[in-house]
């Protein structure tokens, strides 16, 4: 992985958190080049990280390995199509980009045997923390699935999926996912206001409630009811509160939730898939 040239075109929030993922594990600054029309961007990971910029995409892609799309959905039509007439057959593209389906990007590339994954990776993956999906096309070899996987290991875990359609589940429970723990976070902070907490102790020992909770669920071997059902004592105050949550329907509330989001990612992937004029 070391040897080869890997470049980013796009270098937003989740670029620079790729790469410095990859530095910090030992990647050489060096083979990693970024493209991006802002110049202060471009500056600041120079600055940040001494790797190879560009403003141009074409030239930032030359004889690279890998390429990494890490554009807005809405841009990545126009900027894949840019790329089809310079591409080298035997490179990688990664997608990072949300709800763009991989037989659009194969269409708007015009290389029906190149080499794609398309991954989900979530805001977590800002703090190394991250849980990525990745989905590869039959024409990707076992050393290019390795070499995805191991890039997007850099910010966290990374699980391959066996069935593309399986992404719009994979986004309304890791890619929005986050949001829904800031609720519950959010509800519970407010809540112990109410109870008379201040503001900064009702925060404090939320987040470090949340964090706690989760390395448990991580470190354990037990799933998540079992793990509920040893922190909630038979006639306790866990168990009055629970039985709240449940009476209130809460079980019900994020299985429809979650089932929205999934639905909404179909509908933008339809959408973002769509042929403009050229």
């Amino acid at each position: 992985m070391k040897e080869c040239i890997i470049s980013f075109i796009g270098g937003g929030n989740m670029a620079r958190c790729l790469i410095g993922g990859l530095i910090a594990n030992g990647f050489p600054a060096n083979k990693i080049r970024v493209a991006d029309p802002n110049s202060e961007t471009l500056n600041s990971l120079a600055a940040g990280y001494s790797v190879n910029i560009y403003q141009d995409n074409v030239a930032a892609i030359k004889d690279a390995d890998v390429v990494v799309l890490a554009v807005k959905p809405q841009q990545m039509q126009s900027v894949v199509r840019s790329l089809g007439t310079h591409w080298k057959p035997e490179c990688l593209l990664i997608s990072i980009a949300a709800g763009i389906r991989l037989n659009a990007i194969s269409r708007w590339l015009a290389h029906a045997d190149a080499a794609i994954v398309r991954t989900m990776p979530n805001t977590p993956s800002l703090v190394q923390a991250g849980a990525t999906a990745l989905f590869a096309n039959s024409h990707t070899r076992h050393d290019q699935r390795e070499l995805a996987e191991g890039i997007m290991r850099a910010v966290g875990l990374a699980i391959w999926l066996d069935d593309e359609q399986h992404m719009d589940a994979v986004t309304a429970l890791s890619g929005s996912g986050p949001a829904y723990f800031f609720l519950v976070m959010e509800a519970m902070e407010s809540a112990a206001k109410r109870l008379g907490l201040d503001e900064n102790t009702a925060r404090m020992l939320c987040l470090e409630t949340a964090f706690g909770a989760a390395k448990m669920a991580l470190e354990s071997g037990d799933n998540a009811a079992t793990l509920r059902q040893k922190v909630t004592s038979p006639g306790g105050t866990t168990e009055r509160a629970i039985h709240e949550l449940q009476d209130g329907g809460l079980t019900g509330l994020f299985e429809n939730a979650m089932v929205a989001a999934a639905l909404r990612s179909r509908e933008l992937a339809d959408q973002l898939g769509q042929d403009h004029e050229q």
